[in-house]
């Protein structure tokens, strides 16, 4: 307990605080009070609660100045725990990668509590701090995600992609078979008007690269995409590769050349232009309705050894099952099926 003099009557509790404890920062204090830590009287108070002369006021166990907090940690469910950590291929003293599964969000929304950066405290192992998240990949797509596991690496592969310093390349299966095999889109990307029920709000529309400097919050794009294997006219597995990262530019790209990814609801329903048989973006049959975007592969360089690294990652259950129903397997691929375009 501490006495309030008659000096300090009428001062606010934080300012107090502050002055008498230097090292607490306004969000501690805060914190304190709400929590009922920090009492006057006995009573709880907030931080600009005034004191009087003659009162005492109770303080908790404080940290030593210059201590950093104990970071805060995220209970997890044991199943989820379990899940998360089957699903890395790749851990080392400085970044973790998951081969992510379909249907997980990366990060929490409206009402989505389950993700990927809630669970991230189950992949602490023997560091102090949880990842910290460095990119992003849709819920419904599948794959390499990496993850930081200090704040020095989430830093440099932050810079490194903004500065385009990584690659990535995704698998997908699309309606048709785009002509020519090899190409680039280059349309420019806006965020669709209106928040409806279908999530307009969250989708993206294509404009010609012309049009990109006058329309306001139109944003340049380019993917490129190779053509590996085809079945007749109807269906293409295609190797894609996003060199700006916008959202959602690899499935809004393929739906404007005709050739929506199989499973893409939002980019390829009944009323897109398909070239291949069938309504949209499903093809019906043994294959799955589920989205058919998969990134398969990552390279950079480590942001300590300076090593460059390539992560790969299987495919999931739904698109190995199409990929057996066509005939094709992982190894008909070239490794950089792009070589044409460097």
């Amino acid at each position: 307990m501490l006495p309030v003099a008659p000096d300090d009557a009428g001062q606010r509790l934080d300012r107090w605080l502050r002055r008498v404890f230097p090292h607490l920062s306004q969000g501690m204090i805060e914190k304190m009070c709400r929590k009922g830590e920090v009492r006057v009287d006995g009573g709880r108070v907030k931080a600009a609660t005034r004191l009087e002369e003659g009162q005492s006021v109770r303080i908790p166990p404080l940290p030593e100045p210059g201590a950093r907090p104990e970071p805060a940690r995220t209970k997890v469910a044991p199943a989820d725990a379990k899940m998360i950590r089957d699903c890395v291929i790749y851990r080392d003293d400085h970044i973790i990668a998951l081969n992510k599964p379909p249907g997980l969000p990366v990060q929490g929304g409206s009402k989505l509590t389950r993700h990927v950066d809630g669970m991230a405290d189950a992949l602490r192992f023997d560091l102090e701090e949880k990842p910290r998240l460095v990119h992003r990949l849709d819920k419904d797509t599948s794959g390499v995600l990496l993850l930081a596991r200090t704040r020095q690496a989430a830093a440099a592969l932050t810079r490194a992609m903004r500065h385009r310093e990584t690659r990535k390349i995704y698998w997908a299966v699309v309606a048709g078979v785009p002509h020519p095999f090899l190409g680039e889109i280059k349309y420019g990307l806006i965020k669709a008007p209106g928040h409806g029920a279908k999530g307009e709000g969250e989708k993206m529309l294509c404009l010609h690269p012309k049009d990109v400097e006058s329309t306001p919050g139109a944003k340049r794009a380019t993917s490129h995409y190779a053509t590996l294997y085809r079945v007749a006219s109807r269906a293409a597995w295609v190797a894609l590769e996003p060199v700006t990262g916008r959202t959602h530019q690899l499935r809004a790209h393929m739906a404007e050349i005709g050739h929506p990814i199989i499973g893409d609801g939002k980019y390829g329903g009944s009323g897109q232009e398909n070239l291949g048989d069938g309504w949209g973006a499903q093809l019906g049959g043994e294959i799955s309705g589920r989205l058919h975007l998969h990134a398969r592969m990552m390279r950079f360089e480590h942001p300590a050894t300076r090593e460059v690294i390539t992560l790969t990652a299987d495919m999931p259950p739904h698109m190995a099952q199409t990929f057996d129903t066509f005939g094709w397997t992982a190894d008909l691929a070239a490794e950089d099926p792009f070589e044409a375009l460097q």
